[in-house]
């Protein structure tokens, strides 16, 4: 089976991995920087050249595509799919797990456990925003941050209308949410592939930080997970449209509450927490699921 790897860094732990796992298998695999595709789009023979080459002749696609390049990357993502190879997840799938308000919004119309969530703009009714999450401590983030950044956590209510005050000069998008004290700045990564969860982990913060995430030195554990975690995990994934996916849960008085689902999630911290083979797992689920195009020929990109 052909295979193409979307990527800008082929080098990172998660995308060498997917590589071996790959050719382990008796695949083709190139990782291609994905903001140096360029498209032809026309209606009879629309193509996708990269480093002069033309890119066909793939089965599938793996896209990790960071979510800085997200509009770009997804367009690619979409020729792709134009052209009828298998999308590990779809474009439409990873523009809608990206954009964290209207993600909320569909795992809370699905009756998805979530924290208390205010959505806001540039509002001068700060203490008002505080009330409707419960007061304070509350967590205030900007919708475009990942991976921590744009995450901040307010003790006192002075301390959150001060920097829902400050976000609103600056015209931010924010989401202002409770507090979750009982998880202890702890949080769990439960990787789904396929419609199940092959992995979890848990993640906790370094000392003094409530942020969770391995890039702020945060450590991880394996977890065993319950029912209810893992059903949750599974049904977030579901109705994100994601087939890989890594949701993040807190443990909460009244049960697991989401706090993102990522459509890119990393492969390092949960394949040496678990010491699963997430990215054969991925691989497993690509010949499951593609259909190889035999006849095929492409240019060496």
């Amino acid at each position: 089976m052909r295979i193409a790897l979307l990527t800008r860094n082929a080098n990172l732990y998660s995308h060498q991995r997917l590589i071996e796992a790959a050719e382990a298998r008796g695949h083709e695999i190139d990782a291609i920087d994905t903001l140096k595709v360029y498209i032809n789009i026309a209606s009879h023979r629309p193509e996708m050249r990269y480093k002069g080459d033309i890119l066909e002749g793939y089965d599938a696609v793996i896209p990790r595509i960071g979510a800085s390049i997200t509009s770009f990357g997804t367009a690619v993502l979409r020729q792709f799919e134009v052209q009828g190879v298998y999308p590990v997840n779809e474009s439409v799938a990873i523009t809608r797990s990206r954009d964290k308000l209207r993600s909320f919004q569909l795992l809370s119309r699905r009756g998805l456990g979530l924290p208390l969530t205010a959505f806001a703009h540039g509002t001068s009714e700060a203490d008002d925003v505080i009330d409707m999450v419960g007061g304070t401590p509350v967590v205030i983030k900007l919708l475009e941050g990942t991976q921590g950044v744009g995450v901040v956590l307010a003790d006192t209510k002075d301390a959150a209308r001060s920097m829902i005050q400050a976000f609103g000069k600056l015209k931010a998008n924010i989401l202002v949410q409770e507090y979750i004290k009982e998880a202890k700045a702890q949080d769990i990564r439960c990787l789904v592939v396929g419609g199940k969860v092959i992995a979890s982990m848990m993640r906790k913060g370094a000392e003094g930080e409530f942020r969770s995430n391995l890039h702020r030195g945060g450590s991880s554990k394996t977890v065993k997970i319950t029912p209810e975690e893992r059903s949750t995990a599974v049904r977030a994934a579901r109705v994100m449209g994601l087939n890989v996916a890594g949701v993040d849960m807190l443990r909460s008085n009244h049960g697991p509450v989401i706090m993102e689902v990522n459509s890119s999630p990393g492969l390092e911290g949960i394949e040496k927490a678990t010491n699963i083979d997430v990215a054969g797992k991925i691989i497993e689920f690509i010949e499951a699921n593609a259909r190889p195009h035999r006849t095929k020929t492409r240019g060496k990109g």
